[in-house]
């Protein structure tokens, strides 16, 4: 097994090999250590300055991505698009190179655009790790949730995950879709076909609309969030119907005739696609994906980080 990953820049699942996640998952099981560690620094990037650059809302990847950078000692330098030069008509590339000139090695980057990553990574002389652009994928989320069933079930390979919810618009739901495969689980989506994506099935995806049938099949289930605020139309008739027919509450769960794993990569709508007696349930790893999520990013800033060096 390769010692570096084969790629300079995280931008999405679908430019990784299985080596590489493999070289992830390895990596983030010694971090995992250290932040468990009375003292949970390591002095591994203390030359590294890593900018958050956030073009649209996030608590936990925020949060996630700063505290891993700060358990490994890099410099951190925060923007916010909402108090920025951008809403003055400033460029993407004329504001990350504005940042770049205070010499940063690497960008975290949320950007509303599918693609901002891809792009950045054209014009500008650093690493790049997306934290999810648009709809298009969010990496490092499907990374830890793939990391959380290997450490629940003790591999991913041959595991039936099912994905449920807004399907269309989820950038988690993309990315998970071809982390597991490539891993070598089964995976099938769920939810109401308005929120299915057209090509859904041409990436190997099988799609079941009924929930309970769903439940039956897989080992895990991650449960997504309906995403109101990218939705211009109504995909459905009204929560209250989407709760009916895609919510998971106990009462569902404890009719199921084996235990299941239950996740949800956050923020939680409690008593929509969840309730809270399902939330915080021995069933559900949510908290667990939180902690991973640290260990994760600590692992892919180090191993980019090491690219930079050499």
């Amino acid at each position: 097994m390769s010692s570096e990953l084969s790629v300079n820049h995280l931008l999405g699942i679908k430019y990784l090999k299985r080596e590489d996640i493999e070289l992830i998952f390895k990596t983030a099981d010694h971090f995992k250590e250290v932040i468990n560690r009375p003292i949970k620094k390591v002095p591994s990037l203390r030359d590294i300055t890593i900018a958050n650059l956030f073009f649209e809302n996030s608590t936990r990847t925020r949060l996630s991505f700063e505290l891993a950078e700060k358990r490994l000692s890099a410099d951190v330098i925060n923007f916010s698009a909402a108090s920025s030069s951008v809403k003055k008509g400033e460029t993407l590339i004329d504001t990350v190179n504005n940042i770049l000139s205070m010499k940063v090695d690497m960008v975290v980057m949320r950007h509303p655009n599918p693609g901002a990553g891809i792009f950045l990574s054209k014009h500008v002389n650093a690493s790049i790790i997306n934290a999810g652009d648009g709809a298009h994928e969010h990496p490092t989320q499907a990374l830890l949730d793939s990391y959380s069933i290997r450490e629940k079930l003790g591999e991913v390979k041959g595991k039936k995950v099912v994905i449920v919810g807004d399907i269309l618009h989820s950038r988690v739901a993309l990315s998970n879709i071809f982390a597991l495969q490539l891993q070598g689980a089964e995976v099938k989506v769920c939810g109401p076909k308005t929120l299915l994506p057209k090509y859904i099935e041409s990436l190997g995806v099988e799609v079941e609309t009924n929930l309970r049938k769903a439940l039956e099949w897989c080992d895990v289930a991650n449960m997504l969030r309906v995403q109101n605020e990218r939705m211009d139309i109504s995909y459905f008739p009204s929560t209250r119907e989407y709760v009916k027919q895609f919510g998971l509450n106990k009462k569902l769960l404890e009719s199921l005739d084996k235990e299941i794993v239950i996740m949800h990569p956050g923020p939680i709508n409690r008593g929509v696609e969840i309730t809270s007696d399902v939330a915080d349930s021995e069933n559900a790893i949510i908290l667990d994906q939180v902690q991973n999520g640290v260990a994760i990013r600590m692992a892919a800033i180090y191993l980019l980080a090491s690219k930079i060096k050499q």
